[in-house]
């Protein structure tokens, strides 16, 4: 057991004594220290990650599920029981429910090439949020091509919260599947997914759930939200790259055909007839990312030491600190006004484009995102090309946002 698996969940989140855990963040940037606020995209990884993954490497590494000596049992074990650990993490009703996957893109492509492609018929229509990441919009839109069915988007607010009305007026007798963002990663919008997933099981629609901004930041509980399927990414989860998992019902499941052939996934070969094996591993071809498995378990025992609830209330108390400094400045729009959201803030600062602000942060020593954040519909939406977007991760301080809206006033200065 790590040092953090062993540490009690606190009664308060310490963001200095949890930055200390980051070694990541000892660093500078154009040799200022660094301020890290692009957790959204990645979250950087404390040493009890780091340091998991290493172990694996040095006492455990072997080929799962296929060897029968000791060293391939205990990589095994550690495999499963990582599943075990996002079972447990989502509130999942049993591990092989599980489904490991590189990332909660690949998750949503599974769904939509597996059950999009056996459920989804020409004039069918396939229900999205004007909200959505690219990765919860092109894999739908391929399928709908393929298929002959149409795509549907229910329109946000300006306050960019979702309008439930035109959500609900636009479930059909077409619909054949919802797919929606617990978080948006450019707005930090919570989504009412309990009530949206009521909405569309009302009318016999399934809903999938995009929880990749979600999962690290808010409690998740995947049985009372209700859904039927939940994508996470583990990168985003203070957990390795190239690691991710696909909550689906274990019914759903079974009634999936495999979307990817190889080994690990069969129960016999022959040239004549090829037959599957069961769930989970129909939908994990080939060698996996074992050790990306082991570390990502490792994350969410960490993440779980500090209360979700903590982190949660952590985001928010620093989201509110940074919305008031940020609104002082005149130059700035924020986007995303949502009464429910994260620690997302997306903005323009009048007259300079948001690579230029994120240049002038970088040499500030500040890691911001600029761009489109694989969001141009709503980019179009709001009528702007670009945004520039800090978001927030447990290892975040006041002195953080103090150091970002003196930056952003020093782009201001900049390009008067």
């Amino acid at each position: 057991m790590t040092r953090a698996a062993l540490r009690p969940a606190e009664a308060m989140l310490d963001p200095a004594r949890v930055r200390d855990e980051f070694p990541i963040l000892r660093r500078s940037q154009r040799g200022k220290p660094l301020v890290y606020l692009d957790s959204a995209a990645t979250a950087q990884k404390p040493r009890a990650v780091i340091d998991a993954v290493s172990r694996f490497y040095e006492e455990s590494y072997a080929s799962v599920h296929r060897g029968v000596y000791e060293l391939s049992e205990r990589a095994t074990q550690l495999y499963e029981h990582a599943r075990e650990k996002v079972r447990g993490f989502l509130g999942a009703r049993e591990a092989r429910e599980i489904v490991f996957v590189r990332n909660a893109t690949e998750a949503i492509n599974l769904v939509a090439w597996s059950f999009g492609r056996r459920n989804v018929g020409p004039g069918d229509e396939v229900l999205l949020t004007h909200m959505e990441h690219h990765a919860n919009i092109v894999p739908w839109q391929m399928l709908c091509e393929e298929r002959g069915a149409r795509l549907r988007v229910a329109p946000i607010r300006e306050s960019g919260e979702l309008d439930l009305a035109a959500f609900e007026a636009l479930l059909s007798g077409r619909t054949r599947i919802a797919a929606v963002a617990h978080v948006s990663n450019v707005l930090g919008t919570i989504n009412p997914v309990q009530e949206l997933v009521a909405l569309a099981h009302a009318r016999g629609v399934p809903v999938l759930v995009d929880g990749a901004q979600a999962a690290p930041r808010i409690p998740v509980d995947v049985q009372a939200l209700g859904c039927d399927f939940y994508a996470i990414s583990g990168h985003k989860l203070y957990g390795p790259s190239g690691i991710g998992a696909l909550h689906a019902r274990a019914e759903l499941l079974e009634g999936m055909p495999p979307w990817q052939g190889g080994g690990s996934m069969i129960e016999s070969v022959s040239f004549d007839k090829t037959t599957f094996a069961g769930i989970p591993a129909r939908f994990e071809a080939g060698s996996p990312n074992a050790e990306g498995a082991v570390g990502l378990g490792v994350a969410l025992d960490w993440l779980e030491s500090l209360g979700m609830e903590n982190v949660a209330r952590h985001e928010a108390e620093l989201l509110d600190y940074a919305t008031d400094l940020l609104d002082a400045i005149p130059e700035v729009r924020i986007f995303g006004r949502a009464a429910e959201k994260t620690g997302v803030i997306s903005f323009t600062v009048e007259g300079v484009h948001a690579h230029d602000v994120g240049t002038v942060l970088d040499g500030e020593g500040i890691a911001i995102r600029a761009g489109h954040h694989c969001a141009q519909p709503l980019m179009e939406r709001y009528g702007v090309p670009a945004m520039a977007r800090a978001s927030l991760g447990v290892y975040n301080e006041r002195e953080d946002v103090d150091r970002l809206a003196s930056a952003v006033r020093k782009a201001v200065e900049i390009f008067r």
